[in-house]
């Protein structure tokens, strides 16, 4: 079978390391791709929503699978484009169609879809540029922190939480009217604020049946004891030790299975990867978000954990036969350490050479932000590359993921000291 990946970071990079142990996976293909990749596939130097360019690839090279790794190509309807072509339509798709991602693609959607499904969140409102005065005395009605949300896609970068109210309707303001995330931000969901412990679920699903797969919990500030800028995420841990299986049948019985019958109640087709933010408040599991794909880098302490051949298991979700596969989980734990760029996430450099990558040990190195120039690896991007490690338990994991990172180097490298630590 010949399969292409659609992206270029650390997810798309575990995903093909995945999918190449796959005695049916003859060519494989990543769009772009990185220097990861690079060393496993072929990559094609193409945008992940140049929909005719990709047509293109797909037609020529005989691609029977299409694994779509980003949001951006699903919101954008890709799952859609290929059904209604008829050189296409055949192609299996991995990811939800574009009626379906928008529960990423708008927060006030999601919102609105977990309320008509009694799924568990936080309370909130939604406000434009006419209602701005409205939003402010709605903030006006909570408590601090205040949670401000733009409800389109902002790269990760549309979420503020600020403890001060005159701060918070000034970001408002600056949010609608100034549009400060474009037109990510011509919507703006308040939420109340919900004090707890985050993790990410993920499930697959096949538009009828669904599997779980193991739970993971990712860093998403720059700075140790999560502090400074939110980034794409510093690391992960998987599975979640605060997770017990009580907690993860509450999941499963008040947030997923609702969240799965409500996609085919409100006829949203749907195969492909739901990802769910949640935060354990006390012992109840309240939604923060959805995601219509794998998160980076859940991805790489979530598939390294999956023992399923991977193409199996995505011909049965094309299939709808996902109910017929038993899912297998190595008991080991895993963690990954992400290396980011110096200044990352506000501005930084490229074109840095890293070096010690073919020295590391015991541990399995992901490019995300990196890509090959004149037999070199240089980092292009922000977030360069994710360590993933082992162990009998997320500790020992991690600290094997951080004695290999000591290996690596590039200028201005950076990373968390204490991924895990606070567990």
């Amino acid at each position: 079978m010949n399969i292409l990946i659609l992206g270029s970071g650390g997810r798309e990079h575990t995903i093909a390391w995945k999918l190449k142990q796959s005695p049916k996976c003859e060519t494989l293909f990543v769009a772009p791709g990185n220097s990861g990749t690079a060393l496993i596939a072929k990559n094609l130097p193409i945008g992940v929503t140049d929909f005719k360019a990709i047509k293109d690839v797909v037609l020529t090279n005989h691609i029977n699978m299409v694994v779509v790794g980003p949001e951006d190509p699903l919101v954008s309807g890709i799952h859609d484009f290929f059904l209604a072509d008829e050189g296409l339509k055949n192609v299996a798709v991995i990811g939800p169609q574009k009626a379906a991602a928008t529960l990423e693609g708008s927060k006030e959607f999601a919102k609105e879809f977990l309320y008509r499904h009694n799924i568990p969140t936080a309370a909130y409102q939604s406000f434009n540029v006419e209602t701005v005065e409205k939003g402010y005395a709605f903030l006006e009605t909570l408590n601090p922190p205040y949670v401000l949300k733009a409800d389109g896609l902002a790269a990760g970068k549309g979420v503020v939480i600020l403890e001060d109210l005159d701060e918070a309707k000034t970001e408002l303001k600056s949010m609608l009217v100034g549009a400060k995330f474009g037109v990510a931000s011509t919507k703006v969901v308040i939420e109340e604020f919900l004090d707890g412990i985050e993790l990410s679920c993920f499930v697959l699903t096949d538009g009828k049946n669904y599997k779980v797969l193991p739970t993971a919990k990712d860093y998403k500030r720059i700075g140790e004891d999560d502090t400074g800028l939110n980034t794409g995420g510093m690391g992960a841990i998987s599975p979640v030790p605060f997770a017990s299986q009580a907690f993860l049948d509450k999941v499963e019985a008040q947030v997923i299975k609702p969240t799965i019958d409500g996609l085919q109640k409100d006829n949203l087709p749907y195969k492909g990867f739901v990802f769910i933010g949640l935060i354990k408040v006390g012992d109840a599991p309240k939604v923060i978000e959805y995601n219509v794909r794998l998160g980076d880098p859940e991805t790489e302490v979530v598939l390294p954990r999956l023992k399923n051949d991977l193409v199996d298991v995505f011909e049965a979700v094309a299939n709808q036969t996902l109910d017929q596969i038993e899912i297998e989980i190595d008991t080991r734990a895993a963690a990954t350490v992400m290396l980011v760029s110096g200044g990352y996430p506000e501005a930084y450099q490229k074109g840095k050479v890293i070096t010690g990558v073919d020295t590391v040990e015991d541990s399995i190195v992901f490019h995300a932000g990196a890509q090959e120039k004149d037999g070199k690896i240089v980092t292009s991007g922000g977030r360069v590359m994710a360590v993933t490690s082992y162990g009998k338990t997320y500790k020992e994991a991690i600290k094997k993921s951080y004695q290999n990172i000591e290996k690596l180097h590039f200028d201005k490298m950076n990373y968390r000291k204490d991924i895990g630590f606070d567990l």
